[in-house]
């Protein structure tokens, strides 16, 4: 019996995102570590946490989740505690992922736009403090999976696969557990993100208007190069996040409308519309943990250059050896 089109999709799909994203994630990490890109520490700080992240997301979500829970239902990955940890950790690595990029844009906002407070806040400590503060937020707040599935059978007395449990997601509780994820996932973000960046946007314009004014037309030529940096530093953000709110958008609305959740193992009609939507928004919503490094290295020209010679070094070494 033929696959339907959207199971050929992410079987072939899924193993190609984590067989490029993976090194590539671990690569931007290194990279960052050794603060060789020309950008700030504390940026650096904020781009590492959100490879790391997106590395989280590529391991659980992609590898663990999406191609081995699926293809070998039958393995300890379906025993009911690892397969609720799964899903819990799952959670917050998409949670972590999001937030991270809200720090990142917070943080961009604040030095451009808020100089009197920029030496306070875009600060390694500070970074690393909103950071740490926001994941053990994020931990705790996504508890309530660890209770919403209970096993789907018994095998040796082995609890084995991970059913939801209807009385917890018809409950209130559950109702506004499952309404809270969306909201702190999807649509609060999405909202403080392009809230932001319509201010940094706004004061950008300002001051360009102004410091051209100070400069006087006959220096329009001639290059400014507190503007470059501003230039660079906006292209890098609205990049993060417009490939971030782009990218997030049909997963956010197509189970809305659908009414699907947990599709991964859902075993009804795979050519229905919704289905092939909500998987189509899965498929969006991972590849946005893959635009990072793409990002960075399209707009950062001395992370082009770390990258190569990272990408350079285990085969300089080898060389060496081999001439020794």
């Amino acid at each position: 019996m033929v696959q339907p089109t959207i199971l050929q999709i992410r079987d072939i799909y899924y193993p190609f995102l984590a067989a490029f994203r993976v090194p590539a994630n671990l690569l931007t990490i290194v990279i960052l570590s050794r603060g060789n890109c020309g950008l700030s520490k504390c940026i650096s700080v904020y781009m590492a946490a959100m490879a790391t992240a997106d590395l989280l997301v590529m391991i659980f979500n992609v590898i663990v989740y999406h191609i081995c829970t699926y293809h070998f239902p039958h393995s300890f990955l379906s025993y009911t505690a690892v397969c609720k940890f799964i899903i819990y950790i799952n959670s917050t690595s998409l949670n972590m992922s999001v937030w991270y990029t809200i720090l990142f844009t917070v943080d961009r906002f604040v030095a451009i736009c808020c100089q009197k407070f920029k030496t306070k806040y875009c600060r390694v400590r500070t970074a690393a403090a909103a950071i740490t503060m926001v994941s053990v937020l994020i931990y705790f707040q996504s508890v309530p999976f660890l209770f919403a599935y209970k096993f789907q059978q018994i095998i040796n007395n082995i609890h084995w696969g991970c059913l939801p449990r209807i009385d917890f997601f018809t409950s209130p509780a559950g109702v506004g557990f499952i309404w809270m994820q969306i909201v702190l996932t999807t649509l609060f973000p999405f909202a403080l993100i392009l809230l932001f960046n319509c201010l940094t946007v706004r004061r950008i314009l300002v001051a360009s208007r102004a410091r051209r004014g100070l400069r006087g037309h006959s220096s329009e030529n001639q290059s400014d190069p507190e503007m470059e940096d501003r230039r660079k530093s906006v292209i890098l953000l609205f990049s993060v996040s417009g490939s971030f709110i782009v990218l997030w958008l049909t997963a956010t609305f197509s189970p809305l409308t659908s009414g699907l959740t947990n599709t991964a193992h859902y075993r009804g009609d795979y050519t229905a519309p919704a289905y092939i939507a909500t998987e189509t928004g899965y498929m969006l919503m991972y590849l946005s943990s893959c635009t990072n490094t793409c990002i960075y290295a399209a707009t950062q020209t001395k992370f082009r250059e770390e990258l190569k010679n990272v990408v350079k070094s285990p085969w300089t070494l080898i060389l060496t050896l081999v001439k020794k």
